[in-house]
């Protein structure tokens, strides 16, 4: 079960950094910017997906090896369900509105959500790895 828990932290940690600073900044080098945004924009339903159901199954696999590892899964968990369900759709619909300062501070919130999440995955890497 370590092992499992383990494995899916280092899934969750490789998959988020990939996501969001490789994916999103190649897909902007390579691509006009409105195909990168419609890009990004019809992906991040996925990336969401992926955490939540990855965070799902390390509190799963968790939950009898560390309390400590089970929680930090969990708040990631827990946060992801607010940011892919309220925060996204209010950046999508600054971003069709034309608001830029609105879009700014809102893309803002969700890259500190993310960049919180993956500094707690890391966290659970460090955890799950010393025990």
């Amino acid at each position: 079960m370590e092992f499992i828990a383990l494995l899916l932290a280092s899934f969750l940690f490789g998959g988020m950094l990939l996501f969001s600073l490789g994916f999103g900044t190649l897909s902007f080098k390579f691509l006009e910017a409105s195909v990168a945004r419609m890009f990004i924009r019809k992906t991040f339903p996925y990336f969401y997906g992926y955490v939540l159901v990855v965070s799902a199954l390390i509190v799963f696999f968790s939950f009898n090896i560390s309390s400590l590892v089970a929680a930090l899964a969990l708040s990631i968990l827990i946060t992801t369900i607010p940011t892919s369900r309220v925060l996204m759709p209010a950046i999508n619909k600054a971003s069709d509105m034309k608001k830029k300062r609105n879009f700014v501070l809102l893309h803002t919130v969700s890259v500190a959500i993310t960049l919180t999440h993956i500094i707690v995955a890391a966290g659970l890497l460090y955890v799950l790895s010393t025990s």
